[in-house]
This record gives C-alpha cells, structure tokens and sequence, in this order.
C-alpha cells in the first residue's frame, strides 16, 4: 500500500485499527514511533546493482494503556514527515512490530475497517543468472495421455 493510500484513508476512520497476518488486533494503545524513508542499495546475486525506497513506520506498545492514536494525529504526523524528510507520497509503506521474539516486517493492506499486516517473504531477484530451476507445473500421472500403440500397457507383453 503506497503512503497516499494511507492518508486518502484516515480521514474516513474513527479509529487506527492495525491487524497481525493472523487476525489479532495490536493491542489498541500502540504507538506510532517512527515514521520515515529507508533505502535499500544492493548488489543481487547475479550482480545486478538495484535500489529500493518504501516509508517505514514503526509500531510500539507501552504500558501506557489508555493511549490511543486517532486518525487526524496519524494523519498529522505523516505529513511533518513528508515536510521534514520530503517523502514521496507514491512510495510502498512498510511496517516494523515486535514479535515475541525479533522485529517483523510487513507490507500493508486495508480490509475498509482495519490496516492489516502482510507477511513478507525473501525471494531470489536473480534467478536466471544463479542456476535457480524454473518451477515445474505439477501434473497427476493419471493426467498423462496415454499412447494406445505403447505395449508397455497392462497386458501390453513387453514386461
């Protein structure tokens, strides 16, 4: 979800709703702790130099339990943020939240109620050039056509 997405989205909640890859709501007085660009410049394994951008925001829960975090405050501090670290709007937003045991990173969706978490996957972005087969559809053996000049066929005789 690109961070223009977001702010087109706030202002028509009455709450910010964040929902984990299984269903569990974060706890409803996280913080927001941070908001801003990471760039990723790398070399992938077949040697291509490519360059990543997304918006980062960062979850927190404290003790603080009757904290909750409105849409316009959201909204507020996404665009200091665009003032101060001159973000693109038209970028992906990514999420951090601590796991039970590391920090997770998540895309982000939106079920028209709730922002909800995306697990994310590694991938290898050179598969052609490092010997990575291409998948291979799998097929029954009871899909196969059979010849019908094959003797090898029950009652065929060529066993």
């Amino acid at each position: 979800m690109k961070l223009s997405e977001i702010k087109s989205i706030l202002p028509g909640l009455a709450n910010v709703e964040f929902l984990l890859p299984n269903g569990t709501k974060v706890p409803e007085h996280f913080h927001v702790t941070e908001v801003g660009i990471v760039n990723k410049h790398f070399i992938d394994c077949g040697g291509t130099t490519r360059y990543e951008a997304k918006v980062n925001f960062q979850l927190w829960n404290a003790n603080d339990y009757e904290h909750r975090l409105k849409p316009g405050k959201l909204l507020g501090i996404i665009n200091l943020c665009e003032q101060k670290l001159s973000i693109n709007d038209n970028l992906e937003v990514e999420v951090e939240y601590q796991g039970e045991e590391t920090i997770g990173k998540y895309a982000l969706g939106f079920d028209g109620k709730s922002f909800i978490l995306v697990s994310t996957v590694t991938d290898c972005l050179a598969k052609e050039g490092c010997g990575v087969p291409a998948e291979k559809k799998k097929v029954s053996l009871q899909e196969l056509p059979v010849k019908s000049e094959s003797c090898c066929t029950p009652g065929g005789g060529c066993c």
